[in-house]
């Protein structure tokens, strides 16, 4: 190997959370090195978030224009999914990262592309596409975000069926005549939301009771009769127990337990992640490769002052935003460490902890209803020994949702710590809910008592409404 090249800071991984550390040491003057495999942006900009969410606008545009009277007749007709895929090609740049080596360029970041693995204490080794070697040494830091891929179960099978996982799921550069869509996952609701919207026969078989199991049971529940009216077949309490796909090419057949078959044309396993650290060099610095890397709540990995990991690769979060918000917490703290801060902020919402990973953790589901969450569910709240009380209102009967939407269907949850009397989470289901959430995650984060919500007037007639309804519902 070459001779190793010196940085302050280096970033394995050039996901939404690897760049957003590279932006903050580079902001505190901390020379920084970013090495990536694949494309700078990551998983969300190529083949998750973006290219997922560009799929889904036409769907729910369409359903929000089919419950509004002078629109409805104007929107009868199938989508132009030729468009919808075009549009999608537009946001991931066409698979390509030039945008984003630009920007990198602008900060002064060093990029490295090729595969990096730990190499010891402080270092990284690179070897390029080219075969080409270099070693990369950390002054203050080393940083892991190498996010998380899709695991498959092991089922036979499987394999030769090349089912489709969320990469080729957000990527298909074709409608499929029929999907089969295993999970009830976010990724698995909302991809079948979005390819029965343009044009595919779409079927979900979900091994749980319902939908979005990690969600208040009603979320779940919304979801699953809003992609029945849609026409996707949605079956809960099944188990798949093999896959046969003869050939190169033809319809996949899945197998359920009790002998009976479901046939498509594609197949979706959304069935969860997997760390990607099997092959970074983890056991040089007495780490097991390809597990989750555990680290504090200032996202430092334990025994290791100078080494952290951000985004999925930590496992508190699997949302990219969360990872964004661990780099600019690790960044931070990397870059109070370097310029020698006697004591860091490290209490609880304190600038180098990133307490809303467990505290304040906002979702949105892209689907028709869409679902918005932050904070804990009341299952949650409750197994974590708090004194609660969940306070529901019908978000339909908000003057604003009325307004919005013929025949608006939906639900608000509001959970309350009753010895503080502040919100600990809320969770809202209806067309066009996820505009809803950030007030709520600012109440959540906040800690905002009840008595102080009184004075933040929702404005008439709006949505946010159902903040006063579910006030005045709590209040009695």
């Amino acid at each position: 190997m070459t001779e190793a090249v010196e940085y302050d800071v280096v970033v394995l991984g050039g996901g939404p959370a690897g760049e957003n550390v590279v932006d903050r040491t580079r902001a505190a003057g901390l020379s920084t090195a970013l090495v990536e495999a694949e494309l700078l942006g990551g998983e969300c900009s190529y083949w998750a978030c973006v290219p997922s969410k560009a799929l889904l606008r036409p769907a729910l545009a369409r359903a929000d224009a089919r419950r509004v009277p002078a629109l409805r007749d104007a929107v009868a007709g199938p989508l132009d999914a030729a468009a919808a895929l075009a549009h999608r090609d537009y946001w991931t740049g066409h698979w390509k990262d030039d945008g984003q080596v630009d920007w990198l360029d602008s900060i002064g970041a060093h990029v490295y592309r090729g595969h990096g693995r730990l190499h010891g204490t402080r270092k990284v080794a690179v070897t390029s596409p080219e075969g080409e070697h270099h070693v990369l040494s950390a002054r203050h830091a080393v940083v892991v975000a190498t996010g998380s891929r899709a695991r498959l179960p092991d089922l036979p099978g499987l394999t030769g069926a090349r089912p489709w996982t969320g990469r080729e799921a957000t990527s298909s550069p074709h409608v499929p005549g029929r999907l089969t869509v295993v999970g009830g996952s976010v990724v698995a609701v909302e991809m079948a939301t979005a390819w029965q919207a343009l044009g595919s026969a779409v079927t979900v078989l979900a091994r749980g009771a319902g939908l979005l199991p990690r969600m208040e049971s009603f979320a779940g529940d919304l979801v699953a009769e809003g992609l029945r009216e849609a026409g996707v077949v949605v079956r809960t309490g099944t188990t798949v127990e093999a896959v046969v796909r003869d050939g190169s090419s033809g319809p996949v057949t899945v197998v359920l337990a009790g002998g009976e078959t479901v046939e498509s044309d594609e197949l979706l396993f959304a069935t969860g992640r997997t760390p990607r650290t099997e092959d970074i060099g983890l056991e040089t610095v007495g780490l097991t490769p390809g597990d989750w890397l555990p680290v504090d709540d200032g996202c430092r990995v334990p025994g290791h002052d100078w080494l952290y990991a951000v985004g999925d690769v930590n496992h508190r979060a699997l949302m990219t935003h969360q990872g964004k918000y661990q780099a600019r917490i690790a960044g931070g703290a990397i870059a109070a460490r370097a310029a020698g801060a006697p004591v860091l902020e490290t209490g609880r919402w304190g600038a180098h902890t990133a307490t809303a990973d467990t505290a304040a953790l906002p979702q949105v589901v892209f689907t028709d209803p869409e679902v918005a969450s932050v904070g804990l569910t009341l299952a949650a709240a409750e197994q974590a020994g708090r004194r609660v009380r969940a306070v529901d209102y019908d978000l339909g009967k908000v003057s604003g949702a009325g307004l919005y939407a013929d025949g608006y269907r939906g639900q608000a949850r509001m959970v309350v710590d009753l010895d503080r009397e502040t919100v600990l989470g809320a969770t809202f289901v209806g067309p066009g809910a996820g505009e809803l959430l950030h007030a709520a995650t600012i109440a959540v984060a906040g800690e905002v008592p009840l008595s102080r919500l009184w004075h933040a007037v929702p404005a008439f007639p709006t949505v946010s409404e159902v903040w006063l309804r579910l006030l005045e519902t709590y209040r009695g």
